[in-house]
């Protein structure tokens, strides 16, 4: 296993997170560098606004499927194969995307996208998991949120203006082209950070009893689903961000994607906080306390949703989630990963793929609401960040117990 130890070599750490971060990055570039073309992609295929949400969907429901393929397969034939076969996918479904001749096409097309963007998320986490010591692992996924979260800030700006300038179409190529430098990235940057295990069965049976004595650990499925319904309100907000603020706000394309950017902006100042803070607290102790916030900020949302107050307090309460989830997401997926070792690739891959189904599950509720309200937007919210608090809490709990017992 190729963990980085005794004299650390700092340009070659660095430069293994800046590809496994990109890679990571990737899976939500693909969604936001589309999402100022709503507008244009409804007109194009005659249909609504809510109608194209589909193909963000289609895209959460390949990369959770994508996702616990490429657990085991890089479990036992390693990580770059798949990851360059995964990325090969990517590539070819986004020229697909690109000559879609209807919406149907588009959707499938986006499945196909996510299923090859589904190789990268699993890679760069379970490849942080092989090669930093456990202790280091929220400090280094923290520095691929950085990374990641740069998509967010980027994309919709880029969006936007190969949008205006030459059509939504191009938005595909432009992502095609990026999987081609990821491919090459890979290829040359990439060590192969664990010994193939051959005694992995890929057999489905046999697949999902290892899922399941994973998910049934019970530090993993607390974290894990924390986590998961964290995400599940950020891709809640995702979904409903180009309604929001394009509908109720009549904000253009261009000024969707710098607000877009901006409140990505939070999400990546909260995941670099928090390298600051694990060097005084522990991840679960910060954990915690941001989900009791987090819950009272999507309350207020709630309020401000019902008495519509306006723009600028939407904005600045969406900020501050966005800003508090920068620091649950690599908390809780450290915390998740940290019981697994050789089974780190599954156990990335279950983490990303429960993500991902809340994210599917989130963005399809979103899609089913007409009205230009965003109270459905704030209970959704709500709902998340409550039982996601409630998960913790509840694991915190036993926790003390079990140490009172073992005291006594």
């Amino acid at each position: 296993m190729n963990r980085i130890s005794g004299e650390r070599n700092k340009k070659q750490e660095n430069i293994i997170l800046l590809v496994l971060g990109t890679l990571i990055a990737l899976g939500p570039f693909s969604i936001d560098a589309y999402l100022p073309g709503f507008a244009s992609i409804a007109v194009e295929f005659n249909t609504s606004i809510s109608q194209i949400g589909l193909t963000l969907t289609s895209y959460f429901i390949g990369i959770s499927i994508g996702q616990l393929a490429y657990g085991p397969i890089m479990d036992k034939f390693g990580r770059k194969r798949p990851l360059l076969i995964g990325l090969g996918i990517y590539f070819l479904s986004a020229i697909s995307c690109m000559y879609s001749p209807n919406l149907e096409w588009l959707i499938v097309s986006r499945f196909f996208l996510a299923i090859g963007a589904a190789a990268g998320m699993v890679a760069a986490k379970a490849m942080v998991r092989d090669i930093f010591p456990v202790n280091e692992v929220a400090g280094a996924i923290s520095v691929l949120m950085l990374i990641m979260g740069g998509a967010p800030i980027i994309a919709p700006t880029v969006g936007s203006f190969i949008i205006d300038a030459f059509g939504w179409e191009m938005i595909f190529l432009f992502l095609a082209g990026f999987s081609l430098l990821m491919i090459i990235s890979v290829t040359r940057f990439l060590p192969e950070s664990i010994v193939p295990d051959k005694e992995v069965d890929l057999k489905p049976k046999q697949v999902a009893i290892k899922y399941f004595g994973i998910l049934t650990h019970s530090k993993f499925w607390s974290f894990a689903f924390a986590g998961s319904f964290a995400i599940g309100a950020m891709f809640a907000y995702i979904s409903g961000a180009p309604k929001l603020f394009m509908g109720n706000f009549d904000l253009s394309q261009k000024e969707f994607g710098l607000l877009f950017g901006l409140n990505a902006g939070g999400l990546i100042l909260g995941s670099q906080i928090n390298r600051f803070f694990l060097r005084k607290f522990s991840a679960l102790q910060i954990t915690l306390f941001n989900s009791v916030v987090l819950v009272i900020l999507s309350f207020l949302f709630l309020i401000n949703s019902i008495v519509e107050m306006g723009f600028i307090p939407t904005a600045v309460l969406i900020f501050l989630m966005l800003f508090l989830l920068g620091f649950q997401n690599p908390n809780t997926t450290a915390l998740s990963l940290e019981p697994f070792e050789k089974k780190a690739g599954r156990a990335s891959a279950l983490i990303g793929s429960l993500k991902m189904i809340l994210g599917a599950f989130t963005s399809f509720l979103i899609s089913l609401f007409h009205s230009n309200s965003s109270v459905p937007l704030a209970l959704i919210l709500l709902s998340c960040l409550l039982i996601s608090f409630m998960l913790l809490f509840r694991f915190n709990r036993k926790e003390k117990k079990s140490i009172r017992l073992t005291e006594t």
